[in-house]
């Protein structure tokens, strides 16, 4: 009712979206199995994540892991259509490799990459779209972190994925998130978008005449195309420092991770909250205290 419509009439108009993951090999769990049947059923989208992790959730092999990650996916897909004709259904791929020496989950890797491009595939040989994730394994914000993640973001654009989860923030496979990892990840993100625009080659953008005006062995600083666009000619990095090595350190050596938390405390000092009613504010926090005590067993005070 909250969107001013039956139910029905929501079905109509897909809304909500569930990710559900698949407890492989080949189970799904009664929690999980519950909440894929009421979206479906009501028409709303659900995103079907296999879980399958080489050598230990899945074969060791890329092509065995594949072969029971569409089988799993397209398994809840089929009961999605069996509850209700035409429910939205993503096939969602999180295949990956295992440190066999310590069975801790890899992310980034070239297995993944290679899962990521052919999980792909699969989607559109059947015509559903596709989940990934742009994920790393790494237990802080360091190099590692952003070189697996800026990895399987590549391989999530590549792929003409269609869903990108988990493309900001995450650390440690999953295992716990960072306000410094999501400026890293925004940087990432706002690159990509940057890089997807399309370049134009009009005639003014070949600068021929701005060619011909600049002498053998001059420069462009001065010239009147360069005058005419340097402040939106280039893309406008958030987080990376184009300095010099002398002028980064008298500025005070701040590494990227540093920038990242500085950024993310002025955002966050910054903030001014939409205006809300407050009886629709106390309504939210009574029912957000309602629920925890719910998922904690014990009532609100």
């Amino acid at each position: 009712m909250e969107h001013g419509c039956t139910v029905e009439e929501l079905a109509s108009r897909p809304t909500l979206m569930t990710v559900t993951n698949v407890n492989s090999p080949r189970r799904v769990d009664a929690e999980i199995l519950d909440n894929i049947m009421v979206m479906a059923g009501h028409g709303q989208c659900v995103v079907i994540t296999p879980f399958t992790l080489m050598g230990a959730m899945a074969p060791v092999t890329l092509a065995g892991a594949l072969a029971q990650q569409t089988a799993e996916g397209l398994g809840i897909i089929a009961l999605c259509q069996l509850l209700r004709p035409g429910a939205p259904c993503v096939l969602g791929g999180f295949t990956s490799n295992v440190d066999m020496r310590s069975g801790s989950p890899a992310f980034g890797t070239p297995e993944y990459l290679h899962a990521v491009f052919a999980s792909a595939q699969i989607g559109r040989r059947l015509r559903i779209p596709v989940r990934t994730s742009a994920v790393n394994a790494s237990p802080t914000v360091d190099a590692q972190s952003t070189y697996e993640s800026a990895f399987s973001l590549q391989a999530a654009v590549l792929s003409h994925s269609h869903l990108i989860n988990h493309a900001a923030g995450w650390l440690e496979g999953g295992l716990s998130a960072s306000l410094e990892k999501i400026v890293v990840d925004a940087e990432l993100l706002r690159n990509w978008a940057e890089i997807l625009k399309p370049v134009s080659f009009s005639d003014d953008d070949l600068a021929v005449d701005a060619i011909k005006a600049v002498a053998a062995g001059g420069h462009f600083f001065g010239s009147p195309h360069t005058l005419a666009r340097y402040q939106t000619a280039f893309y406008r990095p958030l987080l990376s420092d184009w300095s010099s090595f002398e002028s980064w350190t008298q500025a005070g050596a701040h590494d990227a991770t540093a920038r990242a938390t500085a950024i993310w405390k002025k955002v966050l000092a910054d903030y001014v909250p939409p205006p809300l009613d407050p009886a629709v504010s106390e309504a939210i926090a009574a029912y957000v205290a309602t629920r925890k005590g719910a998922l904690e067993g014990t009532s609100p005070a």
